[in-house]
C-alpha cells in the first residue's frame, strides 16, 4: 500500500511539474512575441546582428553540408531502388524536388539549427541565470526576454528560413549530380520544377518561420530554469536539444496535416 501511495505521488507530482513548465513556457512565447512590439531601448545596440551572425552564417557550413550528403544517399537510394524495378528516373527529381521544398528541406535544417543554436542559447542564458546576471538585469530595470531573447527570436525566423531555402538548394543539387554520375540521369530530366506549384513554397515558409520561433523559444525557457552551478547550465543544454526538436518534430506533424486537410491530401 504504501509503495502504491509513493509511485501515486511521484505521478502526481511529475504532472504538476510539467504542467508548471508548459505554463511557463507559454509565458515565455508570450512574453517574447510582447517584446517585439515593445520599445527597443532594452536591447543591447547592434545585438540583433550579432545574433544573426551568430545563427545563420556560424551555421551555414553545418547545414550545406549535411543536408548536401542527406540528399546524395536519398537520390542514390531511390534511383538503386528503381534500377531494380523500372529502370524509369523520370520523376527522381521532380518528386524529390516537392518532398525538399514541403518537408526536408525546412524540418532538416530546423533539426540541425536545434542542436547547434539551441544548444548555444541555453547554455549562454543558462550561464547568465546561475551566476545571477539576469537577476542584475531585473535590478536594473531590464526584461531579460527583452535583453537576451528578443534578439535572438528575431535573428532565428530571419536566418532559419534563409538556411532552409540554401540547404534545399543544396540538397537538390547535390542529389542531381549523385543521379548523374553514378546513373546516368540527364539533368534537363532531374532538374524539372514543374510540378512546384505555389502552396509548396507557402508551406516552406510556414514551416521554416514555426521552426525559427520554437528554437529560441524552447532554448530561452530552459536557459531561465537553469539553477545551481555548471551541472544546471548543463541540464539546460541537454533539455534545449531535446526540446527544441520534439518541437521541430510535432510542428512539422501539425502544419502538414493542417496542409494536407485544407488541401484535400494534395500536396
Amino acid at each position: 500500500m504504501k509503495f502504491l501511495r509513493t509511485r501515486i505521488e511521484r505521478l502526481g507530482s511529475g504532472v504538476l511539474e510539467t504542467g508548471r513548465a508548459a505554463v511557463e513556457l507559454w509565458m515565455v512565447y508570450v512574453g517574447t512575441v510582447a517584446g517585439l512590439f515593445r520599445r527597443g531601448k532594452n536591447r543591447p545596440r547592434g545585438e540583433l546582428a550579432r545574433q544573426m551572425h551568430a545563427i545563420g552564417n556560424k551555421s551555414l557550413v553545418f547545414i550545406i553540408v549535411t543536408l548536401g550528403f542527406i540528399g546524395m544517399v536519398m537520390t542514390y537510394e531511390a534511383c538503386m531502388q528503381l534500377s531494380r524495378i523500372t529502370g524509369d528516373y523520370s520523376q527522381v527529381g521532380s518528386q524529390f524536388l516537392r518532398l525538399i521544398i514541403s518537408d526536408f528541406g525546412p524540418t532538416l535544417a530546423g533539426l540541425m539549427l536545434a542542436t547547434r543554436v539551441g544548444a548555444g542559447i541555453a547554455a549562454e542564458i543558462g550561464s547568465m541565470k546561475v551566476t545571477e546576471q539576469i537577476d542584475a538585469l531585473r535590478m536594473s530595470g531590464v526584461l531579460p526576454i527583452d535583453y537576451l531573447i528578443v534578439p535572438r527570436f528575431i535573428a532565428s525566423l530571419v536566418m532559419t528560413l534563409m538556411l532552409s531555402v540554401i540547404g534545399a538548394t543544396v540538397m537538390y543539387t547535390a542529389g542531381g549530380l549523385t543521379a548523374q554520375y553514378s546513373f546516368g540521369v540527364n539533368p534537363n530530366l532531374y532538374f524539372d520544377i514543374s510540378q512546384i506549384r505555389p502552396r509548396h513554397v507557402i508551406l516552406m515558409v510556414i514551416k521554416a518561420l514555426s521552426y525559427g520561433a520554437a528554437i529560441p523559444v524552447v532554448a530561452g525557457f530552459c536557459g531561465l530554469r537553469a539553477r545551481g552551478s555548471s551541472e544546471g547550465v548543463g541540464w539546460a543544454t541537454t533539455a534545449a536539444v531535446i526540446g527544441g526538436s520534439f518541437a521541430v518534430i510535432i510542428l512539422d506533424f501539425l502544419i502538414s496535416a493542417a496542409a494536407l486537410f485544407l488541401t484535400g491530401g494534395d500536396l
